[in-house]
């Protein structure tokens, strides 16, 4: 049994879920939307610089309408989802948002691909899911916002959305070059925000060194990670185990920043870390190792 994969695309979310604390150094006045326009540049770039240079980027067979379609999706999650936490509240927003996500892939799997939902996967997802809303539904002050509720639902999709046709695409080329080219494009589309929102706050060395750190470490190592695991797993597994990102930030607020958590934030960590472990560790189907389907499908049109 392979674990790497799965342990690869838990590492990603783990380093996506220190995003939030870095972004705590960051001055009020610094849009979270500037901040992931800024993140997709840097570590589209980099990764796409790397490729070029290891002479992984190559464009003969490159899937460009899957390219589009995963660029298109992760620059509309950022508006989606930051919309939404502004609407809704953190908690709830994040909640949907996230939470949505494995749902979303699950059914654009099973309708699309026909690969049908394994009960190991439904289990882990319940129990992450219902962890994750008993991690951050447990405050005092929640509020539910139908539009922001609607603009969380649409992150959820769009990030389904973006590891269903990023899977498309690693299975023509290398992970680096996939999220360098599908980086890049997204934050071709998301610049304009760099020119609405003021970038004062990032003038500071306190704030060039964040982005520094959230476009290296929590956005090109963490999607390339992702990325390589994803291309291994069905994107349906994949999304269930990046829930491991609110269980990290929940750690670190605890950790670092100081925050504390009540006994039901606490039932909420556990159920999380169960419900990864059960994917990451449980009897996977022979369904989940078959061939790569969409380069299959391609081979067999050819021949």
């Amino acid at each position: 049994m392979n674990l790497l994969p799965f342990i690869s695309v838990l590492i990603g979310a783990i380093l996506w879920g220190t995003t939030g604390t870095a972004q705590s150094y960051l001055p009020e006045s610094v849009h979270p939307l500037t901040v992931g326009a800024l993140r997709l540049a840097g570590g589209g770039l980099i990764l796409l610089f790397f490729a070029v240079a290891m002479r992984q980027a190559n464009f003969g067979e490159w899937p460009w309408r899957a390219t589009l379609i995963a660029a298109v999706a992760m620059a509309l999650f950022q508006p989606f989802f930051f919309g939404s936490v502004r609407l809704t509240g953190v908690a709830v927003g994040t909640v949907t948002g996230i939470g949505s996500a494995p749902v979303f892939a699950g059914l654009i799997e099973w309708v699309i691909l026909k690969r049908r939902p394994t009960q190991r996967w439904a289990m882990a997802t319940v129990l992450a899911v219902a962890g994750c809303a008993l991690l951050l539904l447990t405050g005092d002050n929640v509020t539910v916002n139908p539009a922001g509720v609607l603009l969380a639902l649409g992150a959820g999709l769009t990030f389904a959305v973006y590891s269903m046709t990023s899977k498309i695409v690693l299975e023509f080329a290398k992970p680096a070059a996939s999220v360098g080219v599908i980086f890049t494009i997204s934050a071709l589309l998301l610049s304009p925000f760099l020119f609405i929102y003021p970038m004062d706050g990032l003038r500071s060395q306190e704030g060039i060194s964040v982005i520094v750190y959230i476009a290296i470490a929590a956005t090109a190592v963490a999607y390339l990670l992702f990325s390589s695991g994803l291309k291994e797993i069905p994107a349906a597994t994949a999304v269930t185990l990046s829930l491991a990102e609110p269980l990290t930030a929940a750690i670190l607020g605890v950790a670092i920043v100081g925050e504390e958590l009540n006994f039901f934030a606490w039932m909420g960590v556990g159920l999380l870390l169960a419900g990864l472990i059960v994917l990451t560790f449980g009897r996977r189907g022979a369904d989940e190792t078959r061939a790569p389907y969409f380069r299959k499908q391609v081979q067999d049109k050819k021949e």
